[in-house]
């Protein structure tokens, strides 16, 4: 006759499981909570608009500046009394800017640089500093796509996308947030995009040609691969969240953050695209 032996496990192993078991029905409930604060939170403001911040008279560095975005940025706020330095490395765009901008009575300053070379950037920086004075408001807007499969895509497009879109977001801070931290006052934006929330294979680029006897318009349709700036917007994302419990771990309250991320705009970089 077979002897069955009841196997007990160790008191120790017990509580381990119980533990881990606590553990993971806490963090669900600190979900939930946090999740439900988010959305009470969104819904309030919807209904009722933060104040305002009032940035006249400060000292915002937008980079991009050259382009449909960082143009628009640049515009409001001006509107709204800030003094402007843009950055960007088309210097015929940039100008375009700065003498719209001019033209709603801010001062402006505008600067060539090629943010995917850091030296650029901490030299740029230096000159800021000398010429214009201290930055209070960054708004790293400066983006670039080079819109090709992994596999057709070169090395050097490659790492210029996360240069611009990536790394030159940690440059740009390291080169302007020190001031900052000395008067304990500042505001740091990060432009990244709903692509560095969730990601996509491709986008459908259509563009319309029309047809020279009977005019009737017929569409060509082509895929364009953006991994490379959905990997860097991810990044970019990363690095905002990151920055920002960092300055809260330091109690540097007059320093703050936001985070944007716009939805694909039909700008240059993204014109006639459609998520597929």
């Amino acid at each position: 006759m077979p002897i069955h032996r009841r196997v007990t496990q160790p008191p120790i192993l017990r509580n381990l499981a119980d533990r881990s078991i606590m553990i993971v029905i806490v963090d669900l409930l600190l979900m939930l909570i946090d999740l439900t604060y988010s959305i009470l939170s969104a819904i309030v403001q919807t209904v009722l608009r933060p104040r305002l911040k009032c940035i006249d008279g400060e000292l915002c560095l937008i980079t991009g500046s050259g382009g449909a975005l960082g143009r628009l940025f640049a515009l409001e706020f001006a509107k709204e009394g800030a003094h402007l330095v843009l950055w960007d490395c088309n210097e015929e765009a940039n100008e375009q800017t700065a003498k719209l901008a001019r033209e709603l009575g801010v001062k402006v300053h505008a600067y060539t640089v090629d943010l995917s070379k850091r030296m650029s950037i901490y030299e740029t920086a230096d000159r800021v500093r000398a010429e214009v004075g201290e930055v209070s408001i960054l708004v790293n807007n400066a983006g670039v796509v080079a819109g090709r499969r992994l596999l057709d895509c070169p090395d050097e497009l490659l790492e210029r996308t996360l240069l611009v879109n990536c790394h030159a977001l940690f440059w740009m801070t390291k080169a302007f947030l020190p001031q900052m931290k000395t008067t304990n006052h500042g505001h740091i934006v990060t432009v990244a995009s709903a692509l560095g929330l969730f990601s996509t294979a491709c986008v459908e680029v259509r563009n319309k040609m029309t047809d020279s006897l009977d005019h009737n318009v017929n569409r060509q349709v082509l895929d364009q691969s953006i991994i490379d700036y959905c990997a860097s917007k991810f990044g970019a994302v990363g690095f905002h969240e990151s920055l920002t419990h960092e300055l809260l771990a330091e109690e540097n309250d007059g320093i703050k953050t936001t985070l944007v991320c716009p939805y694909i705009v039909d700008t240059g970089m993204f014109a006639g695209c459609e998520i597929r």
